[in-house]
């Protein structure tokens, strides 16, 4: 078993640790994909492929924002900070701030 994901030996965590550890490591990776297809499709002369990237990219979108949700409900601190700090106007940093203490 691969175990470059966990920082603590993988038996010695519950299952639900090591499930929560295989979605950030997801998660991560997805937002890895976002990247590099925003970077490939900025370069792409090519239409059609151009048009493909673009569509695997919102797979990519989609993927990335369910993992998010999924670790979200699994830590009700965390999704009370995002809260604060997604789909809000204004200063990132002050509704981040606004959102930590907040949450305790």
């Amino acid at each position: 078993m691969s175990t470059d994901q966990y920082h603590e030996p993988p038996q010695e965590l519950s299952e639900e640790v090591r499930t929560f550890a295989r979605m950030c490591a997801s998660l991560s990776e997805e937002a890895d994909a976002i990247g590099w297809y925003e970077q490939r499709i900025a370069v792409e002369k090519d239409k059609v492929a151009r048009a493909i990237m673009i569509d695997s990219l919102g797979e990519e979108y989609k993927h990335f924002s369910m993992e998010l949700e999924f670790l979200l409900r699994a830590k009700p601190k965390w999704r009370a900070i995002a809260q604060g700090i997604l789909f809000q106007d204004g200063d990132i940093v002050k509704h981040g701030e606004e959102a930590e203490e907040a949450a305790g």
